[in-house]
């Protein structure tokens, strides 16, 4: 009898043990990034991205080196031309500059029909794909290509193998959670009603992404996005500029400045409702602070220096 007692709770310790081990393994890891992805890298430019700056350098690096597998998206450039016909890219052009760059694999991809991206023939160049670059252009191209498809998944598959997704201009934009001058009528409208372009792809969450900031004098363009919407971080970002992202943390790199909107933060009365960033800076957007600061001279523009 005292036997089997024994082996009755031997047995339940063990199921109680194994519950434990499974309900542990099925809740999220508290640590896990709320911001940018958990394994991989995202490099985001504010346009006119020049060899100069180190930016597609980095990009490469960060995907493991020239001789990878990289995947050229040019979809954000437009999806048909202004007669309604299909826009048709041409492969060579698409891929010229990134062969000068030494790259030995590296494909282009491009669908504007989202039942074609949602196929597995389409996504087969993103099985096995460690670098994804979006080019510039308007970035409701690409969300209208590629929202809710299979080839969207493939993308956040590449940064789950640990490779690296990039972009400039648009290709900055899209890789955000809301999308700013989504609307198809102009890039002047910061906040569009139209339902299906008021989201990017996320890769980065929470954040909406502006770019050309400086050349046009789009300073101040995301304070009435970030005050509509306060529980998103604004990053605007200048030309040969962008930020490297991993996990909840990003470092500036490139020529010139960042301006972080965060409307968690005090502003005085005189200072505009952002901070900004240079060079070498590190910023940690979950606790929204500047974690290490690089060369440069911090928070012109207002708001400090980045700490609460």
């Amino acid at each position: 009898m005292r036997r089997q007692l024994r082996l009755v709770l031997t047995t339940f310790v063990l199921a109680s043990l194994a519950l434990s081990l499974a309900v542990r393994a099925a809740a999220p890891a508290s640590d896990a990034p709320e911001y940018g992805p958990a394994k991989g890298s995202l490099v985001i430019i504010g346009g006119n991205m020049q060899d100069g700056s180190g930016l597609a350098q980095k990009f490469i690096e960060l995907a493991g080196g020239k001789d990878k597998n990289f995947v050229i998206i040019p979809t954000n450039n437009g999806n048909r031309n202004q007669d309604g016909s299909l826009h048709v890219y041409n492969e060579d052009q698409v891929l010229a500059p990134w062969i000068k760059r030494g790259l030995t694999h590296v494909k282009m991809l491009h669908t504007a029909d989202p039942k074609v991206a949602n196929t597995e023939e389409f996504v087969k160049p993103l099985l096995d794909a460690n670098g994804v670059w979006f080019d510039g252009g308007r970035q409701w191209n690409g969300v209208d290509s590629y929202a809710g498809t299979r080839a969207l998944e493939e993308f956040r598959k590449v940064l789950e193998r640990g490779g690296a997704i990039a972009g400039s201009s648009a290709g900055a934009t899209i890789q955000g959670d809301y999308l700013v001058r989504g609307d198809t009528k102009g890039p002047d409208l910061m906040m569009t009603e139209e339902p299906t372009h008021q989201h990017g792809f996320a890769f980065l969450r929470h954040v909406a992404i502006d770019q050309h900031i400086n050349a046009r004098n789009r300073w101040d363009d995301l304070i009435p996005v970030i005050k509509k919407y306060p529980e998103y971080l604004g990053i605007g970002l200048s030309e040969d500029t962008g930020i490297i992202v991993h996990g909840d943390q990003f470092e500036v790199m490139g020529k010139w400045k960042v301006a972080v909107h965060d409307n968690t933060r005090p502003y005085q009365p005189w200072e505009k409702p952002y901070f900004v960033l240079a060079q070498g800076d590190v910023y940690d957007m979950k606790a929204r602070k500047v974690v290490k600061y690089g060369n440069g001279v911090n928070g012109r523009g207002g708001g400090g220096g980045g700490e609460k």
